[in-house]
């Protein structure tokens, strides 16, 4: 057996059921996409074993992209959890064979309740998607599984069409990054997307800052004290005028000249990378990867008149989680 080979083709058959998907979407899909716009409720998500994986997660990725969702597993539903379903709801149904029985077992429920189904099947004959008010059909040719009998290839094709449509009322809601990250306000996601300049630069005392007037060995005192590498230079308003950095000051002493006794104005950074507090902390980072020649470490931070109210380190937001 080579196994390389044996993966490779898993890959390819898959890959295969998805590309033969694409010519097949017809105006069924828009009538799914329209039906669900249009519904006052949530979209009720099930399916049972292996499309109920599917289904688990096609729900997981609506919520999370502006469609409100829930997974209503079709065992449990005819137990009691029926209730949690209305006539506003609009229900997308995952089976291959369109003839799983705990899936039929909700239909007659579904249909007194008012609700909407939406079926998406492997047989467009089947029980289901002759009780379904639109269908979707995820026929494949076979399954990856040599023994034809392994949901594979009709799980990917399925989960891809599942994304298809979550992604497709995205931009129908014109769902942006903002709303993204409040329904993702843990881990690296959101601190990336929810986290601004304002919530982790350096203020106040904090913020290492001296006048125009100052010398080179003012600036080095003050980035000594506040520890962050540089100092913001400002005007008698407070307005930023330049920047030095603890290599600017190393790249002067190696003149051997009485360097540290220069006016700062001489050797600082007359127009530096800076941002405002109110941008993302992404941003911040963005802009001094990118920076040219070289990647900085710090910025300053202005408000709306350029006057200097921070700075922000790139460990900042190392430490925050910004990557």
């Amino acid at each position: 057996m080579d196994i390389l080979a044996e993966a490779r083709d898993v890959l390819l058959q898959e890959a295969k059921g998805i590309e033969n998907l694409i010519p097949s979407l017809d105006q069924s899909f828009v009538n799914a996409v329209n039906m669900i716009l249009d519904s006052k409720g949530r979209v009720i998500v099930t399916g049972m074993g292996k499309s109920g994986h599917i289904a688990r997660k096609v729900s997981a990725t609506l919520s999370s992209t502006g469609t409100p969702s829930i997974f209503l597993h079709p065992a449990e539903a005819i137990h009691g959890d029926l209730g949690m379903v209305t006539g506003d709801d609009v229900v997308l149904a995952f089976s291959k064979s369109g003839e799983t029985t705990e899936v039929l077992n909700i239909l007659p429920s579904l249909k007194r309740i008012g609700a909407k189904v939406i079926a998406i099947v492997g047989e467009h004959n089947s029980t289901l998607a002759k009780n379904s008010d639109v269908v979707l059909d995820v026929l494949v040719e076979k399954e990856a599984c040599p023994l034809g009998l392994a949901p594979t290839t009709s799980t990917t094709v399925s989960l891809a069409l599942g994304d298809a449509l979550a992604v497709v009322l995205l931009s129908c809601h014109h769902f942006t990054k903002d709303q993204f990250a409040i329904f993702h306000p843990g881990g690296a996601l959101g601190r990336k997307l929810l986290l601004t300049v304002a919530d982790v630069m350096h203020k106040g005392n904090d913020n290492p800052v001296i006048s125009a007037d100052s010398t080179v060995q003012d600036a080095l005192f003050m980035m000594t004290e506040k520890g962050l590498g540089a100092v913001s230079v400002v005007d008698s308003e407070g307005v930023l005028v330049g920047l030095v950095t603890d290599g600017d000051v190393r790249r002067g002493l190696e003149t051997g000249s009485n360097f540290l006794q220069w006016p700062v104005d001489a050797m600082m950074t007359k127009s530096p990378r800076l941002i405002t507090s109110d941008k993302l902390a992404a941003e911040a980072m963005h802009i001094m990867e990118k920076n040219q020649p070289r990647p900085i470490t710090v910025l300053p931070v202005v408000d709306q008149d350029n006057k200097a109210v921070g700075m922000i380190h790139l460990t900042d937001l190392l430490r925050q989680g910004v990557v």
